[in-house]
């Protein structure tokens, strides 16, 4: 095992034997977390229908794993600083495998919710530990831009594979089948992790502050759980009550690391402008993009009556632009600048947002493939140079807790994207004129006015869904509006807050 008490020079980094096979099990895990992240939505009816959950368990069998982990992110990146990187992903892994086994099989609403929240836990370690050792593996530039061009494509692509994995697998076998995926891959990494990832760890850590952990995963849950709920039911006492506690909760945690001598986490990191630009850049593309992704299964699946597998092949667009720019992103940050690439990206995207506003239900794909296209190629120039950018900016051992404020922004940034965005479009939807006697779960989601449809008359049901269907669309084309303002502003905010950021192009 190697450690990194002894110092490696940047020519003994560059020619470091296996780094790329390394590399390929770092994919693997990444490939783990996005599979999964995109399998359940298209699991959740089975899954209602064979558990019987209630509408409260329903939503937190869907939103219990993305509480957890955004809410443990940065305390299982410190952890990884501090007790090694590969340790910690290879035990997360082999956590995620068998914890995987336990969602597939589970026999009641409670032992999947608790299982969703058992496997955010292990998500929680993979995804800060694979960013930090590509940090830590390729010291080169030039190569570590391609490594993280790399990385990002196989989670864009992972986020393609899933639904068409998944939409085949629910066609053949039952629910539980989408989550036994994971287990091949684990094995795999875990085989190949321990022969080939290097340790690495911060050569003097500190202590792991139990109240900072406390205080961030009771944060991040709080403002995590308020954002949705508001989405989800408006603004209650017992929403405000969670989002004060979250804001507290948040604001000990930044004043106990900037009184800390070692804090679980440098708050000085977001002094580099470079840093807090990519860092909110991220978020805030998220957050545009998330009302689109959330919703848009549901349009190709509800609306335009294509089956899961169809949907998750129409879909495959975004994965294939993001795939091709992330591989040549680094070069393209060198030879133009970073600005230039991350706010071009995140432009594109917001333009094609702007195209999807005049879709309707009879929308031809072309104009859906191509918008997807250009969403992927935005995506994949912006998300790899940002996190090249995070990545460069901090030294080498705090990548950890750098990787993982870059993907807990990425969490916050979905949580709000659904609620900001996702209120748009629910709050279209429900006003839809419907016939009398309509049952009032019609009105809650698209979904539910397709399963109350088979209980109407033929002539009333079809009255209905096509009223429901317009209302929808009409929703969904105002989230696509509100998302392009927020993309062309981050391009905006972009290119202010990372102008002079360079990628080192040094051996």
């Amino acid at each position: 095992m190697t450690s990194t008490l002894q110092p490696v020079g940047p020519d003994e980094a560059v020619k470091r034997p296996g780094r790329w096979l390394a590399l390929s099990v770092l994919v693997f895990a990444v490939l783990l977390v996005a599979v999964d992240a995109t399998v359940l939505g298209l699991a959740t009816p089975f899954i209602s229908e064979d558990l019987k959950p209630s509408g409260t368990q329903l939503l937190w069998i869907g939103d219990v794993y993305s509480f957890v982990i955004a809410g443990l992110l940065v305390s299982m990146g410190s952890l990884g600083d501090r007790i090694g990187r590969k340790r910690i992903l290879l035990v997360g892994a082999t956590a995620f495998g068998a914890i995987s086994v336990l969602n597939a099989y589970a026999t009641t609403p409670e032992m999947m919710i608790a299982a969703r929240a058992l496997l955010g836990v292990a998500g929680a370690t993979l995804m800060p530990a694979t960013l930090a050792l590509i940090r830590h593996l390729f010291h080169d530039p030039r190569e570590r831009s391609l490594a993280v061009g790399i990385w990002g494509a196989t989670a864009s692509a992972g986020t393609a594979v899933g639904p068409i994995v998944g939409g085949f697998l629910l066609e053949h076998f039952w629910w539980g089948s989408v989550f036994l995926i994971n287990l091949p891959v684990m094995a795999v990494l875990v085989v190949v992790g321990i022969r080939t990832l290097p340790e690495s760890r911060n050569p003097n850590p500190g202590p792991w502050d139990l109240a900072s952990v406390l205080l961030s995963l009771v944060g991040m849950i709080a403002v995590v759980y308020a954002v949705k709920e508001a989405a989800t039911h408006g603004l209650t006492w017992a929403t405000a009550g969670a989002a004060l506690l979250g804001a507290g909760a948040l604001y000990g945690f930044v004043r106990r690391q900037l009184t800390l001598p070692v804090p679980l986490l440098d708050m000085r990191l977001f002094r580099n402008r470079g840093f807090s630009g990519a860092v909110l850049a991220d978020l805030l593309t998220v957050l545009g993009l998330s009302g689109l992704v959330f919703f848009l299964s549901q349009y190709l699946q509800l609306v335009q009556g294509r089956r899961p597998f169809e949907a998750g092949l129409a879909e495959l667009p975004a994965a294939v632009g993001a795939v091709a720019a992330g591989l040549v992103a680094g070069h393209a940050a060198r030879r133009f600048s970073v600005r230039a690439v991350v706010s071009g990206g995140l432009a594109a995207i917001g333009l094609a947002l702007a195209a999807l506003t005049v879709i309707d239900e009879s929308t031809g794909y072309p104009l859906l493939g191509a918008s997807l296209l250009a969403v992927g190629v935005g995506a994949g120039f912006s998300f790899t140079v940002t996190a090249d950018v995070i990545l460069s900016s901090v030294p080498k051992e705090e990548a950890g807790s750098a990787s993982a404020v870059s993907e807990t922004a990425y969490e916050l940034g979905a949580a709000l994207g659904i609620a900001v965005l996702g209120s748009i479009v629910t709050g279209v939807y429900r006003d839809f004129p419907s016939p009398p006697g309509t049952p009032g779960g019609a009105h809650e989601s698209l979904g539910g006015a397709v399963e109350v449809a088979s209980a109407m008359p033929a002539a009333t049901a079809q009255e209905m869904l096509a009223s429901a269907r317009e209302a929808f669309v009409s929703g969904l084309g105002l989230a696509a509006g509100a998302g392009a303002v927020v993309l062309l502003a981050t391009a905006g905010a972009a290119w202010v807050l990372l102008k002079g950021q360079k990628l080192d192009s040094s051996r």
